[in-house]
């Protein structure tokens, strides 16, 4: 199946030849039912990308509107009500449908490119997972638009999101949305898993995958555990609002604290599913600035699935404020300060990384990499600090605990995600952002995000509850209040920036070329943007970074059809091939399904027992899905 490149220039034809046939086989399909039933995961990863942004657009537009209102004590720019609802479609929009997502459609749009494969595993389930993600994100902001916001926070503690105290359809709304963004995350989960385990270029044995890659996996493998665990216990809280059940009603034989363990659960690792990606982005920033191989590979790769199976065993150090037996408390507030030692191992990968280099290409890329060492480091120590029992205690539920969430989620997330958007929207667009706007743009968020968020330990400190939506002026803390207002709107202004740059750059931005930072992963060895096959001849890989230890007579994959979706899969260890298999094309069917389950969980939460219909058109399309197909061509059943 394989042979040595460069390809003599008597075949040259027939590689272009190869090549027009993957365009036709693979192109997407036109006209509006044609954008319904696109499945390459190109087009899927922009769509998660593109989604995700506008929600994080709708949740910035929340964030300033509370840092308006708290700006000055007594303050009546907001109603309570309204303020209740904002925080909580705050909460929700970045934790839900922004920060998972987000990393989500990176990981669609990278992982088939870097591990040199034509597509992900199950494009349709991709394209299904979408379609759920979306209707759960229109369902809530419909019900917030109508005044049916969500209001019992982004945790929706028992007993206050119960019947008894938040009657009305505002938690049922949320509840249910839940249960459409956890099972779009489900879906990516598997076919991330599926594709980095069989679907790698020959020769990516485990001890060649990239460290992007490897976060990702690890991020989907904590989504297979954790997810199921957000999806019962909010299934349970609408059967306690919807039938009259009573697993949380404590006058009933319930119990409010068995929300909030199922809740953390899922919750804090939730804060490491978003954190991994993001330090994957990094040891990816930093092979690229440094042009030189990773530091301490195993040992990061270790440290990843260290942290991804310790971030399990950490949700009771929410609860200590809850009156758990001090015995078991301890255990906790152990575990909260062991899992500071992987991504200690970590740092001290990249720190020699950068050290050893010669020479550091300072980029926005760059720029945004060093922002997060700053603001994730202060980040993590105090969350060293909450550890803490007796610290715990003093500052549960203040304004400290809302400045260290930021500092571990925007620091270790949001700042890689930035100089991930400027390495890889050139691979994306063909385009290169500016770099002098990028600049401004991460001064606006670093300066702006400090000021945000450093006063709020303070007021923490002195005192300041979280989830008010006044305070009285004699309380001393206006002053740190209207700083931190005015550090928020220096972030919408970096985010005006960053748009503007974008804009600008798709139409005035340099070609970027196939690969502008020399780096090491595939997805830079294809064109920018890739075509929807990827690669005519799925390339091999002869070392840990794929492009600088690539030599001119490497072999390459042929023999792969040309007239069908064919991938190759390969060896779980040693990326061995193994045998081809056809991916089913674009399709419908995943649409129609979302939208079954759509009608049934929306159903559900205005008469429970109408879950039943949306049970039957599920059944119904998946039936349409499934129904095997003969292609009249080559007489191949189409299966999925």
């Amino acid at each position: 199946m394989t042979e040595a490149q460069p390809q003599p220039e008597s075949v040259a034809h027939l590689f272009e030849e190869e090549r027009s046939a993957l365009q036709k086989v693979w192109r997407n399909p036109r006209g509006l039912l044609g954008w319904f039933s696109v499945t390459t995961h190109q087009e899927i990863g922009r769509r998660y990308i593109f989604t995700a942004f506008l929600f994080l657009l709708a949740g910035g537009v929340e964030a300033m509107l509370m840092r308006l209102q708290l700006a000055r004590p007594d303050n009546h720019f907001l109603s309570n009500d309204f303020y209740d609802q904002l925080f909580t479609m705050h909460g929700t929009t970045m934790m839900f449908l922004f920060a998972v997502p987000v990393l989500e459609g990176f990981a669609i749009y990278l992982v088939p490119l870097m591990v040199g494969t034509r597509n992900v595993a199950f494009p349709r389930l991709n394209a299904f997972g979408y379609w759920m993600y979306v209707f759960g994100g229109i369902f809530l902001y419909i019900g917030f638009l109508c005044n049916t916001g969500a209001d019992a926070g982004w945790f929706a503690y028992t007993p206050l999101s119960g019947p008894q105290y938040s009657p009305g359809k505002r938690v049922d709304f949320w509840a249910q949305m839940i249960t459409f963004t956890e099972v779009s995350a489900l879906s990516v989960a598997v076919e991330i898993m599926t594709t980095v385990l069989r679907l790698r270029a020959p020769g990516m044995s485990l001890n060649r995958i990239p460290i992007f890659v490897w976060s990702v996996f690890v991020q989907a493998l904590m989504i297979l555990f954790a997810m199921p665990a957000i999806m019962l216990s909010s299934g349970m809280l609408l059967c306690d609002r919807t039938i009259g059940t009573h697993y949380f009603n404590p006058s009933e034989g319930g119990d409010p604290l068995l929300w909030q363990h199922l809740f953390w659960f899922f919750g804090h690792p939730e804060v490491y599913i978003i954190f991994i990606p993001g330090t994957g982005f990094v040891s990816t920033l930093i092979t690229a600035a440094t042009r030189r191989p990773l530091f301490g590979y195993t040992a990061v790769v270790l440290s990843l699935i260290a942290t991804g199976f310790m971030g399990f065993g950490l949700w009771v150090h929410h609860m200590f404020a809850t009156g758990l037996p001090q015995l078991g408390a301890s255990f906790f507030s152990a575990a909260t300060l062991v899992i500071a030692i992987p991504t200690g191992v970590q740092f001290f990968c990249w720190i020699a990384t950068i050290w050893s280099a010669g020479k550091l290409t300072m980029n926005t890329a760059t720029h945004f990499m060093f922002g997060f060492f700053f603001i994730f480091l202060a980040g993590g120590l105090t969350g060293v600090m909450l550890g803490s029992v007796p610290l715990d205690l003093q500052v549960h539920d203040t304004y400290f605990v809302v400045a260290h969430f930021h500092y571990v989620l925007i620091g270790g997330m949001v700042f890689p995600l930035m100089g991930a958007f400027y390495h890889w929207i050139p691979k994306m667009t063909g385009r290169l952002l500016n770099e002098t706007a990028g600049k401004v743009n991460f001064w606006l968020l670093f300066v702006g995000f400090n000021l945000t968020f450093f006063p709020m330990h303070l007021l923490g400190f002195y005192g300041m509850p979280r989830r008010v939506y006044t305070y009285q002026a004699d309380t001393g803390w206006g002053g740190l209040s209207e700083l931190a207002s005015i550090g928020a709107a220096l972030i919408a202004l970096g985010g005006l920036v960053f748009i503007g740059n974008y804009l600008w750059s798709m139409r005035h931005g340099i070609p970027a070329g196939n690969d502008p930072w020399g780096s090491d992963t595939l997805e830079w060895s294809t064109t920018s943007p890739p075509p929807n096959y990827n690669y005519v001849h799925l390339p091999t890989v002869s070392g840990r970074y794929a492009l600088w230890s690539r030599l001119p007579d490497d072999p390459v994959v042929t023999g792969l059809h040309t007239d069908r979706r064919e991938v190759l899969v390969t060896g779980i260890l040693d990326g061995q091939p193994d045998h081809r298999y056809i991916l089913p094309g674009s399709s419908i069917w995943p649409l129609l399904t979302a939208i079954a389950v759509a009608i049934g969980f929306i159903a559900s939460v205005f008469v429970f027992h109408d879950l039943t219909y949306g049970i039957i058109l599920t059944a119904l399309t998946l039936l349409g899905w499934f129904w095997p197909r003969r292609d009249p061509r080559h007489g191949v059943k189409d299966q999925s």
